[in-house]
């Protein structure tokens, strides 16, 4: 039985630390999907695989869905991939409403996506709750694409 325990627990570990990392990565190269088609290909094919019911993850795959709609040729495709990757960062927001990240994510988008696609209204309610919370990021990789994306 305690041999059994120890491996739960080392498993647990390894799926935490799987986890923790892969939103590194996630995070690190956020700037550098919307340029990189090979690379948000390959980050969305993991964010799908990892079955992980975090709103952090949710939301970093609908944003990652968001940009993915500008590498993808045909309007209908960049529609629907752009509303499934709306659907799941509000999904997450409505989850964590508290979560400085998930309005980062929201905010990424938002500030890029085309005014015709009318997903710009949360714009100046993410910027305030991002200053007035930002005593909450953890994450120095997250803390610079912030600082990036509040320069614009």
């Amino acid at each position: 039985m305690i041999k059994f325990t120890g491996l739960l627990i080392s498993a647990i570990l390894i799926f935490i630390n799987f986890n923790t990392r892969g939103l590194n990565v996630v995070r690190a190269n956020y700037n550098k999907l919307v340029s990189d088609k090979a690379l948000c290909e390959k980050i969305i094919a993991e964010l799908t695989e990892t079955k992980n019911n975090s709103a952090t993850h949710l939301a970093y795959l609908g944003g990652l869905q968001a940009i993915w709609a500008n590498h993808v040729f045909s309007p209908i495709s960049k529609l629907n991939t752009f509303k499934e990757g709306k659907k799941n960062i509000e999904q997450a927001i409505k989850k964590e409403p508290d979560n400085v990240e998930l309005r980062f994510i929201r905010l990424s988008v938002q500030k890029n996506a085309p005014s015709f696609l009318g997903y710009k209204s949360n714009i100046n309610e993410d910027t305030e709750f991002i200053k007035e919370n930002s005593d909450q990021i953890r994450s120095d990789i997250l803390q610079r694409n912030i600082e990036m994306l509040l320069k614009d």
